[in-house]
């Protein structure tokens, strides 16, 4: 599976809206207890259903680009 610098997946390679901890931290190359923060602190997009929690792609997308070094765009 091609990974990008920051050790996650790239986009197209893990699909769906809203993904589950281990997705999310595939595609992201981010930690359950990071997730868990990022998503608690309201930094990233989550839904909690039951005892399940999702976090949202595109979210997670827009938090790992707003944190890129300048020149890895």
């Amino acid at each position: 599976m091609p990974s990008n610098e920051g050790g996650g997946v790239e986009a197209e390679s893990v699909r769906g809206e809203w993904l589950n901890y281990a997705k999310a931290s595939e595609f992201s190359g981010l930690g359950r207890t990071t997730l868990w923060t990022l998503a608690s602190t309201g930094q990233v997009k989550a839904a909690k259903v039951g005892k399940a929690v999702r976090f949202s792609r595109r979210s997670l997308q827009e938090f790992m680009e707003s944190r890129s070094y300048p020149g890895s765009r």
